[in-house]
């Protein structure tokens, strides 16, 4: 929680190459329009770099930092914004200089892969990171003693993780509750019909796969499949032991599963898998090989094959074709 005796708050925004635009305007806007609603500067901003130099978004718009990460000081928080693969342009110096926050009392936080950089500067010392759901297997993969939560918000001993862009305007509605009250939070709020503000449990949304809903929308049963599913991608179980768990026949199960997603519990199943491996190969450096031995397969020919009939492309050229495509300093270069 913030100092309440401070006559104005500050935050900086440390930007990456690729850094994910929404969640910066997600940040802002709303505390902009606090200062606008008390008519006052409650909170102020930095937009801080490694250098000065512009750095480009993920909707290809640059931004002017404010100040260099090594000038950046008075800082209240400093949050992250970044895409998984970013890295440190110069590593030793930038995440000495977090460190150093971290010991002068500064929040510190990301916002959706901002927290791969995060944990990376070995500032989060065993606390749970908010981690977006389609960055959660590659998360998992580089950082299997961090804990990674479903929650859209972490907010845990000076350190604040948001999964995403609609999650960060909820961290700083609440901030600004704290420091305001809740009826001008309520206001801002409103100014951005904002329906409703999530508390920190509160489980991020996951689209259940070619239904056009999200998980929690599904029939019970189908439910409980889908999470046993989910607790099985790098040991695959057999469907007639999810129909056990679930409570019924396999024959009944595929019925149900085909009236709620229109596919039966084996295909359901192989394609979460599949979209397990496609995160990793977009968002970590595991090799093909690697990445399909993590969901479950003995080798990688029969997972890219799969792949291909999937999403129309295979994992090696897909990994090349992103690459291409973000042209980003920053970037690590998957292995293939």
């Amino acid at each position: 929680m913030l100092e309440t005796g401070k006559a104005e708050v500050t935050l900086g925004f440390l930007l990456f190459p690729g850094f994910p635009m929404a969640c910066l305007t997600s940040a802002i806007e709303p505390l902009r329009a606090a200062n606008e609603i008390t008519g006052r500067k409650v909170f102020g901003w930095k937009l801080i770099g490694e250098d000065k130099a512009p750095v480009q978004s993920s909707a290809e718009v640059r931004f002017d930092p404010d100040l260099a990460l090594a000038d950046a000081a008075g800082l209240d928080c400093l949050f992250l914004l970044s895409m998984p693969q970013s890295t440190f342009a110069k590593p030793k110096a930038s995440m000495a200089q977090i460190r150093w926050m971290d010991r002068c009392g500064v929040i510190l936080g990301g916002f959706s892969g901002g927290v791969f950089p995060l944990v990376r500067a070995g500032v989060m010392g065993g606390r749970t990171v908010s981690v977006h759901w389609c960055y959660e297997a590659a998360f998992r993969s580089e950082f299997s003693d961090v804990e990674a939560s479903q929650s859209v918000i972490v907010r845990e001993r000076r350190r604040h993780t948001a999964s995403g862009a609609g999650a960060v305007f909820d961290m700083m509605l609440h901030m600004i509750e704290e420091r305001l009250g809740r009826e001008t939070m309520t206001e801002v709020a409103c100014w951005f019909q904002h329906p409703f503000v999530r508390s920190d449990d509160t489980s991020q949304k996951v689209p259940a796969q070619k239904v056009g809903g999200t998980d929690d929308m599904l029939p019970e049963p189908v439910r409980v499949a889908v999470q046993v599913f989910a607790d099985h991608i790098e040991d695959p179980v057999r469907i007639a032991d999810v129909a056990d768990a679930v409570g019924m026949s396999e024959r009944h199960l595929e019925r149900v599963f085909k009236l709620a997603t229109g596919q039966s519990p084996l295909q359901y199943y192989r394609l979460m898998r599949l979209k397990k491996a496609r995160q990793k190969v977009l968002y970590s450096t595991q090799t093909i090989t690697q990445i399909a031995i993590s969901v479950g397969y003995a080798s990688s020919t029969p997972m890219t094959r799969h792949y291909a009939e999937a999403f129309g492309v295979y994992p090696a050229d897909e990994r090349r074709r992103l690459v291409g495509m973000r042209g980003l300093a920053g970037a690590m270069s998957p292995s293939e």
